[in-house]
């Protein structure tokens, strides 16, 4: 599986803004942005290069890459599966995206980033529907049941995320069991309840090109 392996703090920076790629740590005080949020290198303390029209609509593609986890080709693919779906090309690729096994955990509280998730799917501590799944990209569809394996339930990251997720930050999308460790894909969600700070329509202009 191809995935960033580089310092994902540095991330952050690049793009001027936190992504929460670390969990619980970009809260702290240990968050890298909050010490240097200038761009990352030898000349990013000084260097203030104004974007062109093409190179804010990349900033937001990297953006979005950044925060799923996904590379270049993989990107790619998602967006060509939006295109030929019914409904808005941006909207479409935030749906695709948002369904992934591995943001989903994330975003049910079982893990404490996408990372952590792909790291626990990996290791095959979560069931689809009953059966274990090790593929963090999997797609989810509308009614799937994502549990905590019955071997995995002590796993204390698994509980050390989940009391730190509160239950109003649930998406109103997903619904989760805490007693049964489990929750499920209800529906793909609407935009408005995507809660990442991203103005997809640049990433539709820069793929239309």
């Amino acid at each position: 599986m191809a995935r960033y392996t580089g310092p994902v703090c540095k991330l952050c920076r690049r793009e001027g803004e936190k992504l929460f790629l670390k969990g619980s740590r970009c809260l702290s005080a240990k968050c890298a942005f909050e010490k240097r949020s200038y761009t990352p290198g030898q000349h990013g303390l000084t260097r203030r290069s104004k974007l062109s029209e093409y190179g804010i609509q990349l900033r937001e593609k990297q953006k979005v890459k950044r925060i799923y986890g996904v590379l270049e080709s993989q990107f790619r693919n998602y967006y060509q599966k939006a295109t030929r779906q019914k409904g808005i090309t941006g909207e479409n690729l935030l749906q695709v995206l948002e369904s992934r096994l591995d943001n989903v955990i994330f975003r049910l509280g079982f893990a404490a980033s996408r990372n952590a998730a792909r790291q626990l799917i990996l290791h095959r501590h979560f069931t689809v529907n009953g059966r274990p799944v090790n593929v963090p990209s999997y797609l989810l569809k509308p009614g799937d049941l994502v549990a905590v394996r019955e071997k995995s339930r002590k796993l204390v990251v698994i509980h050390d995320a989940m009391r730190r997720l509160k239950d109003e930050a649930i998406m109103p999308w997903l619904r989760v069991d805490k007693a049964k460790m489990e929750g499920q894909f209800m529906e793909k969600p609407s935009r408005q309840d995507i809660p990442i700070q991203i103005q997809e329509n640049l990433i539709v202009e820069l793929y239309s090109k």
